[in-house]
């Protein structure tokens, strides 16, 4: 098929996706046509990226330094500065881990870490949901994989029971707080099964760390289970309020990745500034008690109410899908609440399973209970309409 044809049938079906111009502003609000809207999009979970009086700070802290604004090289060459083996080791020293390898992003590192940890001989087992970045890996490893039902235990240790006999190393594979459905994953359990049969754990705390945990260091501290898992990977780009992603491992492993992982090997290292940015944050993180209760109250809020609206929820985390089923229909509702001042976005196939598109929403330290009443109340009279679809779609 032709590319334009494809591009045509995206459209149809109303999975086309295109590039919206918006603006962050101070506060957490955004700029979008030149207007200003509030956002229940953003991964900006504790208003980090958002937040001027930080970055006012952050400067004023380092006016003494020499950040530069591009590294121009790969870590393997020059792109290695003293920034990065601070970050490294600060971040090392809060988990409690030999080690950590500071990568460009959450992409970079399961892509990486994926296809360059398991070895030929070794069995991968990954949760159906995990993200793309994960699946994308584990179609590059030398490793053998299969995906057993998402959140589904007992599926997984009978995928145990079967297999690990026949494997070097097995490696379980999962995200902590899943990004399209607000459910997190049982660490405890996943810890359980991987002593019981002898295995490697990796968590991807991508939407988890900063927002959980007493120190921010995600769902595995605020479970007591740090110590158990083998690998963390952290991408920087949500509750952080930065960029890149960290990987917390054994020294020997890290060392390994140095030599075999190409996603690190080859590619520019991000720019110092960038990194000091990170390592300023990461500071703020593990004091923001206040912003992690902020967030939950306002998660709790959202749910409460959303229950009296008599809109479905299933998640009790911050992350809120509301399940619409149909690609128009989504979309219809979406372009609705933009109307309303109100960004959100439209997820669908195959970024979620057909028939399962979602408004999915954030909801950040940031929101006011007026805000959240304010999106409820649009959805709620949105979905009572069976007209908006086909008024609002082309």
């Amino acid at each position: 098929m032709e590319l334009s044809q494809q591009l045509s049938a995206f459209k149809e079906t109303h999975q086309y996706r295109s590039l919206k111009e918006i603006d962050r502003k101070d506060g957490g609000h955004v700029q979008y046509q030149g207007k200003d809207f509030i956002s229940f999009t953003s991964n900006d979970y504790l208003g980090i990226a958002s937040n001027k009086g930080l970055q006012e700070a952050f400067l004023k802290e380092n006016q003494s330094d020499f950040f530069s604004f591009g590294s121009a090289s790969s870590r393997l060459l020059e792109g290695h500065s003293s920034i990065c083996t601070k970050l490294e080791n600060t971040i090392a020293s809060a988990y409690g881990k030999q080690a950590c390898l500071w990568m460009n992003s959450g992409y970079h590192a399961n892509i990486g870490l994926m296809s360059s940890l398991p070895q030929k001989g070794d069995l991968i087992l990954s949760d159906k949901l995990n993200h793309a970045s994960i699946v994308d890996g584990l179609k590059l490893a030398k490793a053998q994989f299969e995906r057993f039902r998402h959140l589904d235990y007992d599926h997984l240790e009978r995928l145990l029971k079967k297999h690990r006999d026949n494997f070097n190393k097995v490696f379980i594979v999962s995200e902590a707080l899943f990004s399209m459905d607000g459910d997190c994953c049982d660490v405890k359990k996943l810890v359980a099964l991987k002593q019981k049969y002898n295995c490697h754990l990796i968590i991807d705390e991508a939407h988890s760390v900063g927002a959980f945990g007493e120190n921010g260091l995600g769902l595995c501290e605020a479970e007591g289970k740090i110590e158990n898992i083998d690998v963390i990977v952290a991408p920087c780009g949500k509750a952080l309020g930065a960029v890149g992603a960290f990987v917390v491992l054994s020294a020997e492993w890290k060392e390994y990745l140095i030599n075999t992982c190409r996603s690190f090997i080859y590619t520019t290292a991000l720019p110092p500034i960038n990194t000091a940015w990170l390592l300023f944050t990461w500071k703020k993180i593990q004091k923001a008690g206040s912003l992690r209760s902020q967030l939950e109250d306002n998660t709790n809020y959202f749910i409460q109410k959303a229950k009296e609206s008599g809109i479905d929820t299933v998640s009790t985390t911050y992350i809120q899908p509301i399940i619409i089923g149909d690609n128009k229909d989504c979309l219809a509702l979406a372009e609705a609440l933009n109307q309303e001042g109100i960004i959100v976005s439209a997820i669908r196939y195959p970024t979620v399973p057909k028939g399962t598109a979602r408004l999915r929403l954030s909801i950040t330290s940031n929101h006011t209970k007026k805000e959240i009443d304010k999106v409820l109340d649009m959805i709620n009279h949105y979905k009572k309409s069976e007209t908006h679809a086909d008024t609002l779609v082309k």
